[in-house]
């Protein structure tokens, strides 16, 4: 468990840092193309990818946070900071994507178009490789150590990855319709909102509370009842998600004339199971079974 919560913090880092340079390089070459070319949608995905280096230091202070052990104040670890940093990338997401809805709209309603070259091609392809690589190796990093906050930024690199899939396509057809671009910059901002639906709707879910999915109930009774030479009949699950590590408690039967020692040694290999196939810090409630004899 120490194990993957150092190899955790470790990709988180490394993610975070590589993200960071890379956008704020990205940054600066994509504003620079949209000043030249006079495209809002090309200076909007500029900004939202700057929203990107906003999201990687959020995911850095993330890691951080998450990473400290258990105290006093918190006794089951801060791993919930990752599920609020993740949050926070979100809203960060949404506001940029408002600012440009307002931003295109105008643009639209002023019958603004852009002058779109050669440079804002070259940057628009090396923006969008960019950026679903990073894409691509956060995600990755993000499900090999369950991190929300990881995968959050991964989609958040392809929500921008896409956006300049967007903005390249409309650059071919900007010479012909002269409202491509103010188009082009609310459908940057509308997907903008579906990235940061996802990335809360992952985060804020286990906050609230989730009830374990059943195949994961399954496999919790299964590994009881192997405990056993009958049915534990396991039931009243409750899972709490804490970003790195998750706590479970259920109740089980045990035939009522059993020694609290026998019952114990039970108890006790089952947790042990649960932590070591699963991951989880299990904590199982005893009752009585009127009909269950030794």
């Amino acid at each position: 468990m120490k194990l993957h919560k150092e190899k955790r913090k470790r990709y988180g880092l490394i993610e975070g840092w590589l993200s960071l340079f890379v956008n704020l390089l990205l940054f600066v070459v994509k504003y620079w193309a949209g000043i030249v070319s006079g495209s809002v949608a090309m200076i909007a995905d500029a900004w939202h990818t700057l929203s990107d280096s906003l999201s990687s230091i959020v995911l850095l202070f993330g890691v951080k946070i998450s990473g400290k052990p258990a105290d006093d104040k918190h006794p089951f670890g801060h791993g919930r900071a990752e599920l609020i940093a993740s949050i926070i990338i979100g809203v960060l997401l949404a506001m940029v994507g408002f600012d440009f809805l307002l931003e295109s709209v105008k643009r639209l309603q002023n019958h603004e178009p852009a002058n779109f070259g050669t440079l804002a091609i070259v940057v628009t392809v090396i923006s969008l490789v960019v950026k679903e690589i990073l894409a691509q190796l956060a995600i990755r990093m993000g499900k090999s150590v369950n991190s929300s906050t990881l995968k959050a930024d991964g989609w958040h690199h392809r929500s921008d990855a896409i956006s300049s899939a967007i903005i390249l396509a409309g650059i071919f057809l900007g010479n012909t319709y002269w409202w491509i671009d103010g188009a082009l910059g609310i459908m940057v901002a509308l997907f903008m909102f579906y990235t940061t639906y996802e990335i809360l709707k992952e985060a804020i879910g286990p906050i609230i509370g989730e009830a374990p999915d059943e195949e994961l109930i399954e496999k919790i009774k299964e590994m009881a009842n192997r405990s056993y030479s009958v049915d534990l009949e396991a039931h009243h699950f409750h899972l709490h998600n804490y970003g790195n590590h998750a706590e479970l408690t259920f109740h089980i039967k045990l035939p009522e004339n059993m020694t609290m020692a026998e019952a114990h040694g039970i108890v006790d290999k089952i947790e042990s199971d649960i932590k070591n196939d699963l991951g989880v810090n299990a904590t199982v409630h005893i009752d009585p079974a009127e009909h269950c004899k030794i």
